[in-house]
């Protein structure tokens, strides 16, 4: 039996409560939408770490960031850790990336056989933290609330000048797979299309923003002032300027429906990759799976972005569709380190392969419908806004956070979807929070993770300061491309490239399409 092929289209900074397959009442997501409607959609889906590139190394390699010191956004990505696109391209897989994947270091692909487009932000060293001072700001690329107040409406950005490349190329290298397998070769394939929206800025093109209206955007359903927030969040408020700088009902509201327009914006793009795998004749031999690195507070607790372990920062959304996945939904905890495992298990592959231990585990059963005990994920933040690692356990409806600077939290999403109660001190719960503080301490040595981080820190700060005077050549991904074997050109027969280019192709003999 032939492999499926494995299509990941992955958003930035998408919260699952913002989806209309996780229920949000006005939000526009009709390809999502049909996705989980004939697939599984996971309903406890974590990021390993609440920020971009740490998210994504995990992602890529099956690790935990403490194991591969994928700490920040400036972390390197090691080139000798293995990848699921290297493991999937040893088992015959065609493998490539359009869009971002955040890489940081010379190795601007990890495995990927093409990749199609430059990736959106730097490739080097430039956005290193300092938990030596970790309570200053670096204005050149902290966020903080101006990206709120300017949100709105826009012809074009920055953004979505990316994504409309990021989904043209994914496209066109799709076509290029059917021309392929028209001319035999059935090689299985991986596509990742991955894209910055509905990342801030929260400005919207003018089609999408008038998909919704103010009266039906939503307002964050508990806010919680500087002086009420626990110290983590706190420091978070200050980095962000959020304590400082107050918003508007208004502006929060603008922000909020930018936002829901750039999901729909986002969801556009899934619909061209699952038209495209139509066009080919793929789609019914293809796992598509939707996801995100991590989500977006986006008012809620009074915090914006990311960079902390409640849910709408934490969850992501994670949806599977395609042969041999059931219809429905799996309530058990699991993170984006369980795709790597779970993608081996697609193509046919087993743990005797791997070059290093992975973290993850197959959610391929869990895909099938099957039940299973597996309801565990596990996070860690090493970037800005915090002095120590900070450490998460959602294990059933438990969710526990540590941190060495503060106290503890455990919050019982069963009961307080919304996170509203520490029941970290509460008799009640009592046993858990004294297992949970003895699982953290057993699994982790947070002084030493800690030590390591600042020596990285120290390390690659000295690294970007030599670069920036001149040191070595910079390591943005510039995609190849050969202008003088494109189309048309004076060596080729017109009608062989014609012919080579045309899909479906004629059939021999006829006029007819194949």
């Amino acid at each position: 039996m032939r492999r499926p092929n494995i299509v990941v289209v992955m958003a930035d900074q998408l919260a699952p409560h913002f989806v209309g397959a996780y229920g949000h009442p006005v939000a526009r997501t009709p390809h999502i939408d049909a996705l989980a409607a004939r697939g599984m959609r996971f309903d406890a889906a974590y990021c390993n770490s609440p920020l971009c590139a740490p998210s994504r190394f995990a992602f890529m390699s099956g690790q935990l960031i403490s194991r591969i010191a994928a700490y920040d956004n400036a972390s390197e990505f090691r080139a000798s850790v293995p990848t699921f696109a290297h493991y999937l391209k040893a088992l015959g897989y065609r493998t490539c990336l359009s869009g971002k994947m955040h890489f940081i270091g010379p190795d601007q692909k990890h495995g990927f056989q093409d990749r199609v487009t430059t990736d959106i932000y730097p490739a080097d060293f430039a956005w290193t933290p300092d938990w030596e001072a970790h309570d200053e700001r670096i204005d050149k690329w902290y966020h903080n609330m101006a990206t709120v107040k300017e949100s709105g409406v826009a012809v074009a950005t920055f953004q979505t000048d990316y994504d409309d490349e990021v989904e043209f190329a994914a496209r066109r290298w799709l076509i290029d797979r059917g021309r392929s397998r028209a001319a035999g070769d059935e090689s299985p394939f991986c596509l990742v299309a991955s894209f910055i929206h509905p990342h801030d800025p929260y400005v919207a093109k003018p089609e999408w923003w008038d998909l919704y209206s103010d009266h039906e955007i939503d307002m964050p359903a508990h806010v919680l002032a500087p002086d009420e927030q626990d110290p983590f969040s706190r420091r978070v408020m200050d980095g962000i300027e959020a304590s400082t700088v107050p918003l508007s009902e208004a502006e929060i509201r603008r922000a909020r429906r930018a936002y829901l327009a750039n999901v729909s914006y986002f969801d556009s793009k899934v619909g061209a990759v699952v038209k495209a795998l139509e066009d080919i004749g793929e789609l019914d031999d293809t796992i598509v799976v939707v996801t995100a690195d991590h989500g977006d507070m986006l008012g809620e607790r009074g915090l914006w972005y990311k960079m902390n372990f409640f849910e709408h920062s934490a969850r992501v959304p994670l949806v599977f569709a395609g042969p041999g996945v059931a219809s429905g939904s799996a309530p058990n905890a699991c993170s984006l380190v369980d795709l790597l495992p779970t993608f081996l298990d697609i193509a046919g592959g087993d743990g005797a392969m791997l070059g290093e231990p992975v973290d993850g585990r197959s959610l391929m059963p869990l895909a099938r419908g099957e039940a299973s005990d597996a309801d565990e994920a596990i996070g860690e933040y090493c970037a800005e806004m915090t002095p120590a690692p900070v450490f998460m356990i959602r294990r059933g409806a438990l969710k526990y956070i540590h941190c060495d600077e503060d106290p503890p939290q455990l919050y019982d999403l069963a009961a307080d979807p919304l996170e509203k109660v520490n029941r970290a001190a509460d008799p009640a719960y009592a046993d858990a929070a004294r297992a949970f503080a003895e699982e953290v301490s057993a699994r982790w040595d947070s002084a030493r993770l800690r030590d390591d981080v600042i020596r990285t820190q120290r390390s690659r700060r000295a690294l970007h300061a030599a670069m920036e005077a001149g040191a070595g050549e910079a390591w943005d991904y510039n995609p190849p491309r050969d202008a003088t074997n494109e189309y048309v050109r004076n060596h080729m027969d017109w009608t062989v490239a014609a012919a080579r280019y045309r899909f479906p192709p004629l059939r021999e003999n006829t006029d007819e399409p194949a």
